[in-house]
C-alpha cells in the first residue's frame, strides 16, 4: 500500500511516500508570484496622482499559477493508496477543494487535512509516519 502525505504552502510542496516501509521524499516548487499590491503614487496632497490597481488581475493570474501548481502534485501523487494533507496556510484546504472538485478518484484516498506549522523536511517525514501509524 501505497500511503502519500503532502506539506504544502504557497511556496512549495513536500511530498513523503511510505511503501513498503521505504520513505521518499520529493519537492515541488510552486512558483506562484507574491505580489505586493500598492496603490496610489505615495503623495499625501489632496487631489495628487492616483494609481488604478487591478486586483482582479493579480488575483486571476495566482489563481492560474495555483492550478499548475496543483497539477504538478497531482502527477506526483497519482499512483497513492492513501493521502493526507496538512500545511501552515489554507493551501491545503484549496488543495483539497481541488481534488474534490476535478480528482474524485484521489479525493475519495484523502484520511485527513490538518493545519500544521512550518517544518523541516525530517519533521515532515515524521508527522506522515505517525499519521499513518494512528489510522
Amino acid at each position: 500500500m501505497k500511503k502519500t502525505g503532502i506539506w504544502l504552502d504557497k511556496d512549495k510542496a513536500l511530498i513523503v511516500t511510505i511503501e513498503n516501509d521505504k520513505e521518499t521524499l520529493q519537492t515541488v516548487s510552486s512558483n506562484i508570484e507574491h505580489y505586493n499590491i500598492r496603490g496610489g503614487s505615495g503623495t499625501r496632497q489632496k487631489g495628487g496622482p492616483q494609481d488604478v490597481v487591478q486586483d482582479s488581475k493579480y488575483l486571476e493570474r495566482e489563481k492560474q499559477q495555483l492550478k499548475l501548481y496543483f497539477k504538478n502534485i497531482i502527477a506526483k501523487i497519482s499512483d497513492s493508496d492513501a493521502l493526507v494533507l496538512f500545511g501552515p496556510a489554507g493551501t491545503n484546504k484549496k488543495f483539497s477543494e481541488e481534488l474534490h472538485q476535478n480528482h474524485t478518484l484521489l479525493s475519495t484516498k484523502i484520511k485527513g487535512t490538518r493545519k500544521t506549522d512550518s517544518m523541516t523536511d525530517n519533521q515532515v517525514k515524521a508527522w506522515v509516519k505517525d499519521f499513518f501509524v494512528s489510522l
